[in-house]
């Protein structure tokens, strides 16, 4: 792909993105956020509760105007639904079932968000919604550290992108017993 492009950063919360946007931005490239995003073009509510909702098809028609044109900069959109937008190549997260639950407890998780979240992650999280002719990658948080991901991931940048090999995406249902 010739100019820059558009990296989604996603996965179940709790999987790392953050972690790993910051490393990329104290790298020198340019790293969004897909709440800001939606903050920025109004497509984001104020729940009772607390919660903030994003319109991702509001968010969407958004951008459709916005990023017609390949971005000035490479630049990377994190956030658990970033796949969904219209970007070039999507990264995804995944961390053992186990290991989220330990993290989801650590910051206060009630229970049903708690079994939400590893529940989607056992499925598959985003590999559910996204367009399988997309260029994906993805790494496994519960075994490799942040900076060992950031390493692999400007690897896959300088190597051209090349997709995730589908024998070699995380199944946890079929190593639940690990």
């Amino acid at each position: 792909m010739g100019g820059s492009f558009r990296v989604a950063l996603t996965g179940t919360p709790g999987t790392g993105k953050s972690s790993l946007a910051k490393m990329i931005r104290e790298n020198g490239m340019i790293v969004e956020s897909l709440e800001d995003i939606a903050v920025r073009l109004s497509c984001i509510e104020e729940e009772e509760d607390g919660a903030r909702p994003i319109d991702i098809e509001k968010l969407r028609e958004a951008l459709g105007k916005e990023w017609l044109e390949s971005p000035e900069f490479n630049t990377i959109i994190e956030g658990h639904l970033a796949h969904h937008l219209q970007v070039d190549y999507i990264v995804i997260l995944r961390c053992h079932p186990k290991i989220l639950e330990t993290r989801y407890q650590k910051r206060g998780y009630e229970i049903q968000k708690i079994t939400e979240n590893i529940e989607w992650e056992i499925l598959g999280g985003p590999w559910n919604e996204i367009n399988l002719q997309m260029t994906c990658i993805e790494f496994d948080s519960s075994e490799l550290t942040t900076k060992e991901i950031f390493r692999e991931f400007m690897s896959w940048i300088t190597d051209g992108f090349k997709p995730t090999d589908s024998s070699k995406v995380i199944d946890w249902v079929a190593r639940m017993d690990e």
